[in-house]
C-alpha cells in the first residue's frame, strides 16, 4: 500500500506562483504542502535577475498589498532600485529592482520555512488522484427532445501521485509548473528535454494534464547568454546607477540592507547585425524546430533583426546577477542561435571583445493550458479542487506568475472553508485585468502585462495599491496586526495632509520663498488649488507649510527636509506618500471621470450570466457565437462583451435569454412543488 500524507492544499511547483499560493493558503490556516523537484532552487530566477518593471511593478505592489511576499523578499535582496517612467505621469511610474539571484532563493526559502502550517517536500509529481462523478448539466427542461440534457463526468482532484510511490491527498490542488511541462530546450541545431537548463522536464505530469481533456498549446520563451564580469571592459560602457532614494516594493519595507550596484548599457554594431542575418536560418525560431509561439514583447535578438530590418542599432543592459558572483546577465540578447554564433555576437560588441561566456542563451518551449478553461478564481471549470497559476496559464514573467499564485492560493483556501470566493475586477487592480484577459480571451502567445491594458490606469497606481487592496488582505487573514497598524497610520497621514492643503490659504510671502512669487491669481487660493497647476509640485510647497506640519503629530514626518533625513528609504517613503496626495488633488477631475466609467463597468459586471444558461436553445445565435460562448462560459455580461468575436447583437440575445430561461426554470420548480391532486372516490 502506498505511503500517504494528508493536507488541505498541495501546491505543485515552487516558482514565483507556487511560493505565493502556498504562503497564502498557509497564512489562511490551512495545512499546505509545497512540492518541488529541487528544494535548493525554490523561487529560482530562471531568466532576468530582477523584479518589477513597467506594469510588472504594479503587480508586485498589488501582491504586497494583499499580504504576499514577493515584494518583501525583493526588497531584502535588491542590489539596485529604480523608479521607471518617473519623468512621465504617475499612472505609469513603476518600481524595478535588480536582485541578487542566489540571495533571492535563500531569502524566499527562509520566509517559507518560517511559516507555520507550510510543509516543503522534494519530489516529482507524476499524476493526479481523481474521483469521477456522473453529474447532469443543470440545463432547463424544455420541450425540445432533439436537444437532450447532456450528461458528463465531473471529476474531483483528490491529490497527487509522486514518482517515489507516495500519495499526497488534499482538498485542493494548485499546479504552478512554469516551463517544466514537457519542456524542450533549443540551442541552435541542438535540442533536449528540460524544464530549464540543467533541470529535468515534467513529462509524466504533462501527459496526465493532457489526459484530462483540457485544451492546451505550446508556447516558447528564451534567455540570453551569461558572461564573466571579470572579462568585460566596463569602462567602455555607459553606467546606469540606481536611484539615490530607493523605491521599495513592499509598503512595509523601511530599510534597504544590501550594497547597491550599477548596471551598464551596451549597443550592437553593424558586425553584430551581419552575424545574426547570416546565421538566422540556424536559429531554432527560424529553422522550423520550434512549434511554440514566443513572446511578442520580449523578442529574441534574431527576432528583432528580422522584424525591424531598418533599425541599425539595438540596446543591451549588462546586469550583475549578484554581489558574490561575477556572472553577468545580458538583458536584450535572448537567443536560440548556436553557441558558436552567440560567441561571435558577444565579441562583436566593443568592450566585450575578451568576454567569456559562462552559459549560452537558449529557447525553451513548453505546454500551457488554454486559460478560458478557468473561472475567475483560477479553478479549472470542468474539475473540482484543481487550480492553475503562472506560466501554465500562458503568461510570461515572475510578477504575472506571483499575482496568479496568491489569487489561486486565496481561493483554494476559501473554497475549502466553504466561503465566498475572492475576485478582483478590472477597476480594482492589474491582477484583475490579467485574470479577466486570460479567462475571457485566452492567449496564443506569452501574456505580458502593460499599463496600456488598463482602462483606468490613473486609478490603478503603485502608490494606492494598498488603499485598493489591503482591506481585502486583512479580511482574508494575510495582513497581520503590525502591518495593519502601519497601513492605518499611513492613511491617516495622507488624509491629514490632504485636509491641510485644502483648508490652508496661500501665504504670499511663503509662496515667494517657495519660488512661486511670479504666479498670478493666487489671492485667496488654497494650497490644494495651487497644486492643481502643472508647474507646482508638492515637494516645492511643503517647506512653506513647515509650521503647520510641525505642530501636528500626524504630519510631523512631512516637515523634515531632504537633508534632515539620513535614511534614504524613509525619505523615499515620505516623498511618495506626499506625491500620492498631490496626484489625488492635481488629477481630481480625471479621477472623477474614471470613477463614473468604473460605475458603468460595474453595472455591466452586475448582470450575471447564470451557470444554467443554455446557449444552444437561444434563437438567433450564430454557430460561431455559440461555440465561443460555450467554450468560455462567461459569468457576466461585462465579461462576455470582452470576448473577441462576441457581437453586441449576441449580447442582447443572451440578456433576453437569461430572463426567459429563468422564468421557465421558475415555472418548472413551481409545478414540481405543487401537491398531486387527490383522486376522486370511486
Amino acid at each position: 500500500m502506498a505511503f500517504t500524507e494528508q493536507y488541505d492544499v498541495v501546491v505543485v511547483g515552487a516558482g514565483h506562483a507556487g511560493c505565493e499560493a502556498a504562503m497564502a493558503a498557509a497564512r489562511m490556516g490551512l495545512k499546505t504542502a509545497l512540492i518541488t523537484m529541487n528544494m535548493d532552487l525554490i523561487a529560482q530566477m530562471s531568466c532576468n535577475p530582477a523584479i518589477g518593471g513597467v506594469a510588472k511593478g504594479h503587480l508586485v505592489r498589488e501582491v504586497d498589498a494583499l499580504g504576499g511576499i514577493m515584494g518583501e523578499v525583493a526588497d531584502a535582496v535588491g542590489i539596485q532600485f529604480r523608479l521607471l517612467n518617473s519623468s512621465r505621469g504617475p499612472a505609469v511610474w513603476s518600481p524595478r529592482a535588480q536582485c541578487d539571484k542566489q540571495l533571492y532563493r535563500v531569502k524566499m526559502r527562509e520566509v517559507l520555512e518560517s511559516q507555520p502550517g507550510l510543509h516543503i517536500r522534494q519530489a516529482e509529481v507524476v499524476d493526479l488522484v481523481l474521483e469521477d462523478r456522473e453529474q447532469e448539466e443543470q440545463g432547463i427542461e424544455d420541450e425540445t427532445p432533439e436537444l437532450p440534457r447532456p450528461v458528463h463526468p465531473r471529476r474531483r482532484v483528490l491529490g497527487l501521485k509522486l514518482r517515489d510511490g507516495r500519495r499526497l491527498m488534499a482538498g485542493a490542488t494548485i499546479i504552478t509548473t512554469g516551463t517544466f511541462l514537457n519542456g524542450l530546450i533549443h540551442c541552435g541545431e541542438e535540442r533536449y528535454p528540460a524544464g530549464r537548463s540543467g533541470e529535468p522536464a515534467s513529462v509524466l505530469l504533462g501527459e496526465a494534464l493532457r489526459a484530462l481533456g483540457l485544451r492546451t498549446c505550446r508556447l516558447k520563451t528564451g534567455t540570453p547568454p551569461r558572461l564573466d564580469g571579470r572579462t568585460i571592459h566596463w569602462e567602455t560602457f555607459e553606467e546606469q546607477p540606481g536611484d539615490a532614494d530607493p523605491t521599495p516594493f513592499s509598503f512595509r519595507t523601511r530599510k534597504i540592507v544590501q550594497p547597491q550596484i550599477s548596471c551598464h548599457i551596451a549597443f550592437t554594431t553593424p558586425e553584430t547585425l551581419r552575424l545574426i542575418r547570416e546565421n538566422v536560418h540556424r536559429s531554432a525560431m527560424y529553422s522550423g524546430r520550434i512549434e511554440g509561439i514566443g513572446p511578442r514583447y520580449c523578442p529574441s535578438i534574431e527576432d528583432k533583426i528580422v522584424k525591424f530590418p531598418d533599425k541599425t542599432q539595438h540596446q543591451f543592459f549588462l546586469e550583475p546577477e549578484g554581489l558574490n558572483t561575477h556572472e553577468v546577465y545580458v538583458n536584450g540578447m535572448s537567443t536560440s542561435l548556436p553557441m558558436e554564433v552567440q560567441w561571435q555576437i558577444v565579441h562583436s560588441i566593443p568592450g566585450l571583445e575578451d568576454a567569456e561566456m559562462l552559459r549560452p542563451g537558449y529557447a525553451i518551449e513548453y505546454d500551457s493550458v488554454d486559460a478560458t478553461e478557468l473561472d475567475r478564481t483560477l479553478r479549472v471549470k470542468s474539475m473540482e479542487g484543481l487550480y492553475l497559476a503562472g506560466q501554465i496559464n500562458g503568461t510570461s514573467g515572475y510578477e504575472e506568475a506571483a499575482c496568479q499564485g496568491i489569487m489561486a492560493g486565496i481561493n483554494a483556501a476559501l473554497w475549502l472553508k466553504g466561503e465566498a470566493p475572492f475576485t478582483m475586477d478590472r477597476s480594482e487592480g492589474y491582477t484583475g485585468i490579467l485574470i479577466d484577459d486570460l479567462i475571457s480571451k485566452g492567449t496564443d502567445e506569452p501574456y505580458r502585462m502593460f499599463t496600456s491594458r488598463a482602462e483606468f490606469r490613473l486609478h490603478l497606481r503603485i502608490d494606492n495599491a494598498d488603499r485598493r487592496l489591503t482591506t481585502y488582505g486583512r479580511r482574508l487573514g494575510l495582513i497581520n496586526d503590525e502591518a495593519w497598524a502601519e497601513y492605518e497610520q499611513k492613511q491617516a497621514r495622507m488624509a491629514a495632509l490632504a485636509n491641510l492643503l485644502n483648508a490652508t490659504r496661500v501665504d504670499q510671502a511663503k509662496l515667494a520663498d517657495a519660488g512661486f512669487g511670479a504666479l498670478t491669481a493666487t489671492a485667496g487660493a488654497t494650497w490644494a488649488q495651487l497644486l492643481k497647476r502643472p508647474e507646482v509640485s508638492i515637494e516645492a510647497i511643503l517647506p512653506a507649510l513647515g509650521d503647520q506640519l510641525q505642530g501636528n503629530s500626524v504630519l510631523a514626518a512631512f516637515a523634515h527636509s531632504r537633508d534632515e533625513v539620513s535614511d534614504p528609504v524613509w525619505r523615499g517613503v515620505m516623498r511618495n506618500e506626499a506625491r500620492a496626495v498631490e496626484t489625488e488633488i492635481k488629477f481630481a477631475g480625471y479621477l472623477d471621470q474614471q470613477k463614473k466609467s468604473i460605475e458603468k463597468l460595474k453595472a455591466a459586471e452586475g448582470v450575471a450570466i447564470p451557470e444554467w444558461i443554455e446557449y444552444r436553445v437561444i434563437s438567433g445565435l450564430s454557430r460561431e457565437m455559440l461555440e465561443i460562448l460555450e467554450r468560455v462560459r462567461p459569468i457576466t455580461i461585462g465579461q462576455a462583451s470582452r470576448i473577441p468575436g462576441v457581437t453586441p447583437a449576441a449580447l442582447s440575445l443572451v440578456h433576453v435569454a437569461i430572463r426567459i430561461q429563468g422564468q421557465k426554470r421558475g415555472q418548472k420548480r413551481g409545478q414540481k412543488r405543487q401537491p398531486e391532486p387527490e383522486r376522486a372516490a370511486s
